[in-house]
């Protein structure tokens, strides 16, 4: 039998037959992908040949269409994104000026900045409900995270898409409106008022502060009041890195918290 262009026959652990298909451009060997047959994976291949054959144009990812979806739609990003700007990224990246966009699928491109490039072409975005990570040393880094926006922060209270795109990481589009865990802010007669609660059996006020330091110290005295009376959750605390260790210890004594939560008991 003849083999057919780009494809390399493989087995899997079971024994059974896998195709392989890859191409060359630019002195780099790409891979296309696994298929269950032959005839798809030199399609695969045909469609990387004639796609790179192409002269660069006007990007659109409507423009996948023409490949008859013989490519997956990552590897379709990857290879036009080489041809057109002449380097090549493992993830489904696509070039533009001062910026770049990750595309996550053909419906959901994120915009970020071109200093987050070399992250994001050696980290593959993940999905799960409607978070976004990278796995970074075994562990899931959330995008948020990389804005010092902690995790299950809400949109529009504790951080806001200014543009209102949130599909939008430019760090000029992101806004961080509330820093720490159980602290928010709201004006009161034009000045900021910041006010920190806890969650118990609902939500209780820890006391009102005019900065948020204050507010994300409170937070944490009061977390740690709850765990010395036998409260078994386990809160995770705010840091303040703009605080010394000394100027952390002095501030947490002299900040109060309610009385209505000093003076609650636990079975």
């Amino acid at each position: 039998m003849n083999r057919l262009a780009g494809v390399c026959q493989a087995k899997k652990k079971d024994g059974s037959t896998y195709y392989r298909a890859s191409v060359t451009y630019r002195g780099k060997h790409i891979s296309l992908g696994s298929y269950p047959g032959a005839g798809e994976a030199n399609r695969a291949y045909l469609a990387a040949c004639t796609l790179l054959s192409e002269p660069p144009r006007c990007f659109s990812t409507e423009n996948y269409a023409l490949c008859g979806n013989a490519l997956p739609f990552d590897k379709w990003i990857v290879l036009t994104n080489f041809r057109d700007n002449g380097i090549y990224c493992h993830t489904p990246i696509y070039l533009s000026h001062r910026f770049f966009i990750y595309y996550l699928d053909a419906s959901t491109p994120l915009k970020f900045d071109a200093d987050d490039l070399f992250f994001y072409m050696e980290h593959k975005i993940l999905r799960r409900g409607g978070h976004l990570f990278v796995a970074d040393y075994g562990m899931q880094i959330s995008l948020l995270s990389r804005y010092g926006i902690r995790a299950h922060a809400v949109p529009g209270r504790d951080f806001r898409f200014i543009n209102g795109d949130p599909l939008d990481y430019r760090y000029s589009n992101i806004e961080v409106v509330n820093r720490y865990c159980g602290v928010t802010r709201r004006l009161h007669h034009g000045r900021s008022i910041f006010t920190a609660r806890i969650h118990i059996r609902g939500d209780y006020v820890i006391g009102r502060y005019p900065t948020e330091q204050e507010a994300a110290v409170a937070y944490n005295k009061a977390a740690d009041c709850l765990k010395r009376k036998g409260f078994p959750r386990n809160y995770t605390r705010n840091y303040i890195e703009d605080l010394s260790e000394r100027d952390y210890a002095k501030l947490y004594a002299a900040v109060h918290i309610s009385k209505k939560i000093r003076n609650l008991t636990f079975p």
